[in-house]
């Protein structure tokens, strides 16, 4: 295990890591949820083997530190996984990223172009205000101090238990503001930002979320929009060859 110093407080984001080749990739995960938990697996497939890999976990979830006075917005979250990189080493790197986790790293590659070459993002959040069914939105529409004070446990309820088994190890107030943060959005907006990237970008849709909102643009814009057949929000459990394959890239 490593770690870094996100916030000049002495509080750490902190990750687990395989050693291998260059360039790295960088596994992020999304809400509520832990980076290892959802990507490990996919990461050990001899498809991608022989590539340094790193699974960060996010300000406030896993094992990363969870200050009250960090904002937990798009764009701290975005520098808190760029002083990850920084203190590995990396530039360069690939980012294969998950929901929330997809957003952050679009944020990065806005805000830090020297440390992301590729990004292969798995349905992540491209629009403020998402709809009322999103988790995000959920967990939002509770006040902060709602949220800590029993609503945590009462979301846990509702969430599945896939999720919940990760979300109640992430601290609630980080929670709430990582949803409100998702649910504001980054300035420029996250398809903005995608859209306009020029480097590889690949867009994994689960067949069973229903069609991507804006697909035509973000692929006249080159990015690589694959729906995954037979695969909901977590294609990385539901399709693993699949996400395999798009992680992997053209042979």
């Amino acid at each position: 295990m490593r770690q870094a110093d996100f916030d000049g407080r002495g509080s750490c984001i902190r990750w687990t890591e395989t050693p291998g080749e260059e360039p790295a990739r960088v596994y992020v995960h999304g809400l509520g949820a832990l980076s290892a938990v959802y990507h490990a697996h996919i990461a050990a497939r001899s498809e991608l083997a022989g590539r340094r890999s790193l699974f960060v976990d996010l300000p406030g979830h896993g094992i990363s530190d969870r200050p009250r006075s960090f904002g937990y917005t798009l764009e701290e979250h975005a520098d808190a996984l760029a002083a990850a990189l920084d203190a590995a080493g990396l530039t360069g790197a690939e980012l294969v990223a998950h929901s929330m986790g997809g957003t952050v790293a679009v944020v990065l590659a806005h805000r830090r172009p020297d440390l992301v070459s590729r990004l292969v993002l798995t349905e992540a959040n491209l629009d403020p205000e998402p709809p009322p069914t999103a988790g995000s939105s959920t967990i939002a529409s509770y006040g902060e101090d709602a949220l800590v004070n029993g609503g945590h446990a009462r979301v846990l309820e509702t969430v599945g238990p896939v999720w919940a088994a990760t979300m109640r190890l992430a601290d609630p107030r980080a929670l709430h503001r990582s949803a409100t943060g998702l649910w504001r959005g980054s300035n420029p907006p996250a398809r903005e930002i995608l859209q306009g990237l020029p480097i590889d970008r690949v867009y994994l849709q689960g067949e069973l979320s229903g069609e991507l909102a804006g697909r035509q643009a973000l692929e006249a814009s080159g990015v690589r929009v694959v729906t995954v057949p037979g695969a909901g929000h977590n294609i990385m459990f539901d399709n693993p060859d699949a996400f395999v394959a798009a992680v992997a890239g053209p042979r």
